[in-house]
């Protein structure tokens, strides 16, 4: 909590009162300036200047970027009543971060924790160009030698205009602050508040929060304490992932089937992932979900799934973060019978839905207004490939391209924006003769629709593209790519120009690559499915904004 100071002077910031002293208890107040030397040139690039309201009262703290659009920094310096929970939402005054390079961009968000002085603050511009502080994700153990680094006054100066450090001895850790003393002389002081707390490797492990201020410029001569409290962030990985994720950008909305329910999480533009949180938990409890598919429109992930019920349901979770609650499809489109899968896409603001359902294809649409069609046959317009056991979907060209698995082949089908479908061909005649396949998972990429597809029980994985003139890249196998793996489920989506692709496998491991723009695959990596629980069935990937 930051009592009110002029910004000439700064004398806001830790006050410790006499009962807190002859108690040997460290004040309510934050503390706010670290007393040690200059920082070197080019170091802590990632620290940032934060001043939060205009004259008369004006307070200044230390943040540090988490991600170009978001600052991580000390809760209580947007308190305006000391000892008040900050609320999320815009700041209750103007408030600004002065960067490395000198840019001054406004606060307009606030995101606080309620269990630590801690908030993260969101940019109304990315800083872009400056290297956000790396995130230690394990406890620091009492002994370890931390340095602290704030704008706040020194030992001689009140407004010291530049960056400064300290190095610091972790008394003890609880589990959500650390206890810390200055080394020597070194102390928190006044302007410090909310400045990183970062370990030998330079990865960020607490936020500074109050403190003694022994030895600090204005603080008593009598008072010698060196000793300070900052808010552990090292357990708080996916609580910064998951508001990162709310960053306008490409993103991959992931949605994994596990035991009895959904489960969505998120990859983001560089590549890490949110952990994964219970869809049912947030939409309410339908009885179990038994399969899944998503869809992006702008910002927001349109989510489909089949019930243990039968029944096909959909939901949309908005760019916010927020979800609404599960609608009934067959309430609006009509009830089928007998669903044993279901894929989605979006083409333009539409969300086209097509199920299996006894062993047929059945097309809905879900226009932008919020309005649905019925349910049509589709085996009854193009005529039946045969039992129908799986199916995939993908938009191209402004086209609704299907893929249905018949009798361990793959045909595939088209639709146009004026509701005329193109029949059924028979992918292996023209991408070239596979084993009897599995499944099959589309994406479309510009005008071209890619295909993969697993084959003798998911031991073998193959890609093949129809591009967009009808021609046609033949089946290329990804062993060399993923290995010697077995896949029991396959997702892919087109995200920021490029496929990306998902797999699940029989042993409860989540693998993704991606093929970039110029033909090249990244190698696979495994992704820390932590939330998940139960045994792996089915994956959806779909890009967002």
């Amino acid at each position: 909590m930051l009592a009110p100071r002029s910004r000439s002077a700064r004398t806001t910031g830790v006050l410790v009162s006499v009962a807190a002293v002859s108690t040997g208890m460290i004040g309510s107040t934050p503390a706010r300036a670290v007393t040690g030397p200059d920082a070197a040139a080019g170091a802590y690039t990632s620290v940032a200047q934060l001043n939060i309201g205009d004259r008369p009262s004006p307070r200044a703290c230390t943040a540090v970027l988490v991600d170009e659009r978001w600052l991580a920094t000390a809760a209580s310096c947007f308190a305006t009543t000391p000892g008040e929970q900050v609320p999320a939402g815009k700041p209750a005054v103007k408030s600004t971060a002065t960067l490395s390079d000198g840019r001054i961009i406004e606060v307009v968000e606030l995101l606080p924790r309620t269990d630590r002085d801690l908030t993260l603050a969101r940019l109304a511009t990315p800083a872009t160009a400056i290297a956000s502080v790396k995130r230690a994700t394990t406890a620091t153990d009492a002994g370890a030698t931390l340095t602290a680094a704030g704008f706040g006054r020194t030992r001689a100066e009140w407004v010291p205009g530049k960056l400064h450090t300290g190095a610091f001895t972790v008394d003890s850790t609880e589990a959500t602050t650390l206890a810390i003393t200055g080394k020597g002389t070194d102390a928190l002081c006044k302007g410090d508040t909310g400045g990183p707390l970062v370990n030998a490797s330079g990865e960020l492990v607490a936020i500074n929060s109050r403190s003694w201020q022994g030895g600090c410029l204005g603080t008593p001569v009598t008072e010698t304490r060196t000793g300070a409290v900052s808010v552990r962030i090292d357990d708080l990985d996916d609580w910064i992932q998951q508001a990162r994720a709310l960053t306008p950008g490409w993103k991959a909305e992931t949605l994994v089937q596990a035991g009895n329910t959904l489960y969505q999480g998120i990859r983001l533009a560089d590549g890490s992932w949110t952990g994964f949180t219970d869809v049912q938990a947030r939409l309410g409890d339908i009885g179990g979900v038994r399969t899944a598919a998503a869809a992006g429109i702008d910002g927001d992930t349109h989510v489909v799934v089949v019930g243990n019920d039968g029944r096909i349901r959909h939901a949309r979770r908005t760019a916010d973060g927020r979800w609404g609650g599960y609608g009934d499809v067959g309430a609006v489109a009509g009830v089928l019978r007998n669903v044993t899968q279901v894929s989605t896409v979006s083409i333009g603001g539409d969300l086209h839905v097509v199920a299996v359902a006894d062993a047929r294809l059945f097309h809905a649409v879900r226009h932008a207004n919020g309005d649905w069609t019925g349910f049509g046959d589709v085996t009854s317009v193009l005529g039946s490939p045969g039992t129908i056991t799986s199916v995939a979907t993908a938009s191209a060209g402004g086209r609704l391209h299907i893929a249905a698995v018949s009798g361990g082949k793959a045909f595939h089908a088209s639709r146009g924006s004026d509701g005329n479908w193109a029949g059924w061909g028979d992918i292996g005649q023209v991408a070239g003769p596979i084993a009897p396949l599995t499944s099959v998972t589309m994406a479309g990429v510009g005008d071209n629709v890619h295909f993969i597809i697993a084959t003798d029980q998911g031991a073998r994985q193959h890609h093949a593209i129809r591009f967009g003139d009808g021609t046609w890249q033949p089946f290329r196998e990804l062993s060399g790519l993923l290995g010697n793996v077995q896949t029991t489920s396959l997702g892919a989506a087109s995200v920021a120009g490029e496929l990306q692709l998902a797999v699940l496998t029989p042993d409860n491991r989540l693998l993704h690559t991606v093929r970039h723009a110029d033909g090249n695959w990244a190698p696979p990596l495994p992704v820390a499915t932590r939330g998940i629980t139960g045994t792996f069935g089915s994956i959806a990937i779909t890009g967002t904004l």
